[in-house]
């Protein structure tokens, strides 16, 4: 496929993300930082399940566009960096889902993708460090709300 192509789809992709009830999901993602299956089953019981459903089957929808040869790889990496937050979220639980509900490939695709980024496993640590502290931030923001 030519730069083109590859550039009219990776827009169509950012458009989506776009969307309203995707953009509220993206936005719940940033605040769900699962650590246990039982994390993930309590969102998947609990009013976020569409939004975690949505925005980890989409990035591994994109990502599948890259592994299939529809979206060149290093031009998708160039141009998004939430599928590897995405994936920095659900790593440490990635296992127990694919355990949990029976699907060895449950985000194969995004796995992919992030896994063959050059120095990722230095990256992700350091993505985990910054999320940390800005739950921290967040977390002192919503004491010195409610205090106030």
């Amino acid at each position: 496929m030519g730069k083109h192509e590859d550039a009219d789809l990776i827009l169509k992709l950012y458009d989506l993300r776009r969307e309203t009830v995707m953009r509220e999901a993206r936005n719940w993602l940033f605040t769900f930082n699962p650590t246990t299956i039982e994390d993930v089953m309590a969102t998947m019981m609990g009013e976020h399940s569409g939004h975690f459903r949505m925005v980890v089957s989409y990035w591994d929808m994109a990502c599948a566009m890259v592994t299939n040869g529809a979206i060149d790889e290093e031009f998708f990496n160039q141009t998004n960096g939430e599928h590897i937050f995405v994936y920095m979220k659900i790593e440490p639980v990635l296992e127990g889902i694919r355990q949990m509900f029976d699907n060895p490939d449950f985000c194969k695709n995004l796995e992919t993708v992030v896994k063959r980024i050059p120095n990722i496993e230095t990256r992700l640590p350091v993505m985990r460090e910054r999320m940390a502290r800005f739950a921290a931030m967040r977390a002192e923001q919503a004491k010195a709300a409610a205090a106030s």
